[in-house]
């Protein structure tokens, strides 16, 4: 089957479409033939060799496919071959074929169309598991970084769902209004003091949860924008990886700091969340409270355009990878 590696770490140029074995459904497994793959910011980090898979997954790139049954491993029970569904993975979406264990797999969204539902489950899994740990409750005041992303553009309507004011930041004219289509009730320039403004909006309150992307760069001004008795939860690291923690401000908060991987999580886990999602987020969208996330289809051939238009600027919503 073919399958899309990056043998040499490296910008878009880096990937190659290559022949690979298909992969065989051990016990508790399921062998998916994969209609459409998300693209997400992990894949971009992968190929530039800042973020291989698990020991013991292939190194093929992909975190999210959607498609249809094909094979069920020993003691699989609860699907079918010809079943459509999505796979949460821990590497090896961008191929012909997957293999994930059952609990990996949830039915797609009813009345949602396969490709598009591609670019769902992954960014759901960690917006949910992830606000589940900062206990983000009804009323409270939610503040999302790079919220014209995959993962804010699910993380805002998910949260104003909840009952909650949603704050976020993005970086041009046209990325906040589409923030604010989404349902942001606030969104904020990060090119401008946007802490100042979170005080401001908030009456001096501040934010009770943060979802961030951003790690090193954004440390300190989290830590002044956080509520007292707020909770950040780190994600990303796309402002870098070490950065300066004022404790004396944090204790006085009586704040929190979490750092997440939804990746590297064991498979029971994952099941988990899996479940969580399906019983949460499908409902929310069968409902109209979360509409899908825009989708940008992209041909398999074309990964080498989808990660490019990944990197650039002004880049909203999802891409998928159509087969």
């Amino acid at each position: 089957m073919r399958a899309i590696l990056a043998p040499e770490p490296g910008g878009p140029e880096a990937l190659q479409i290559v022949e690979v074995e298909r992969p065989v459904p051990g016990p508790g497994e399921v062998l998916v033939r994969v209609v459409a793959a998300g693209v997400n910011r992990a894949d971009i980090l992968q190929r530039q060799g800042h973020y291989p898979p698990p020991p013991g997954h292939p190194d093929t790139i992909g975190l999210e496919v959607s498609g249809v049954v094909a094979e069920l491993g020993e003691g699989v029970t609860g699907w079918q071959p010809g079943q459509e569904c999505l796979v949460l993975l821990a590497s090896g979406g961008y191929a012909e074929y997957v293999v994930a264990p059952a609990g990996q797999l949830v039915p797609a969204p009813p009345e949602m169309d396969l490709v598009d539902a591609a670019g769902i489950l992954e960014v759901a899994a960690t917006v949910v598991s992830n606000l589940d740990l900062a206990r983000l409750a009804p009323g409270e005041t939610f503040l999302v970084h790079g919220g014209a992303g995959g993962i804010g553009s699910f993380a805002i309507p998910y949260a104003k769902g909840l009952g909650c004011t949603v704050l976020t930041t993005a970086g041009s004219a046209e990325n906040l209004d589409y923030c604010r289509a989404l349902g942001a009730d606030h969104a904020l320039d990060y090119h401008e003091d946007w802490v100042s403004a979170v005080k401001e909006l908030t009456d001096r309150h501040g934010a009770d949860v943060i979802l961030d992307i951003m790690g090193a760069k954004y440390l300190p001004l989290n830590v002044r924008a956080l509520a007292v008795g707020g909770r950040q939860v780190t994600i990303g690291l796309q402002g870098g990886r070490k950065g300066e923690l004022d404790l004396g401000l944090l204790l006085n908060k009586r704040a929190s700091i979490h750092a997440t991987s939804l990746r590297f999580r064991p498979p029971a886990e994952k099941a988990a969340i899996c479940a969580r999602v399906a019983k949460v987020v499908w409902p929310m969208l069968a409902e109209g409270i979360i509409r899908p996330l825009r989708t940008q289809r992209v041909p398999f051939d074309e990964v080498r355009r989808a990660h490019e238009l990944m990197d650039a600027p002004g880049h909203r919503g999802k891409i998928v990878l159509v087969r």
